[in-house]
């Protein structure tokens, strides 16, 4: 296997910072055998670990079993679901509903454009992305919390 870049021996940064056993990387330390050998298994075998762990300390139980006669009040989707869920149920029209919900996707299919709008990779340097992305993430932060709490109180999130 040949070495991508040689190192400079007789650069002393690079000299010292061998000698704290650094900077090896910098020169293009092949993969082989080192993480694939010796990092690689310990990751793998630590995942295992915990995985195991969690299955074992708390194991999944099982709930009552389902009454097609009796739905619960409240029904809520999982967590990730939460503000599509409080968009379909403050909009009074469920057709306005489902149009919102597309805006949605649309939305997000518009970022990699307005990311490239400015060369900067600094978000303080581009701050229509970063201010539409703060807003998206406060309003759906805002709509989850409201998902959570009965219908009359989603939208003031039971403050007012």
């Amino acid at each position: 296997m040949s070495i991508l870049k040689k190192p400079n021996l007789a650069d002393p940064k690079l000299r010292a910072k061998l000698a704290k056993g650094m900077g090896h990387n910098y020169y293009g330390e092949p993969a082989w055998p080192n993480d694939l050998l010796y990092i690689f298994p310990v990751v793998i075998l630590g995942t295992i670990a915990c995985v195991v762990g969690l299955a074992v300390l708390d194991p999944a139980i099982l709930g009552e079993k389902a009454n097609p006669f009796a739905t619960p009040l409240e029904i809520l989707p999982e967590w990730y679901l939460y503000p599509v869920f409080q968009i379909l149920r403050v909009v009074p029209n469920k057709l306005l509903g489902i149009a919102l919900q597309t805006l949605i996707p649309l939305g997000l299919m518009l970022i990699p454009f307005i990311e490239n709008v400015n060369k900067f990779n600094n978000p303080f340097r581009r701050p229509i992305a970063t201010s539409l992305f703060l807003f998206g993430t406060v309003v759906t932060i805002y709509l989850g919390i409201g998902a959570c709490l009965p219908i009359d109180k989603s939208l003031t999130l039971g403050l007012f």
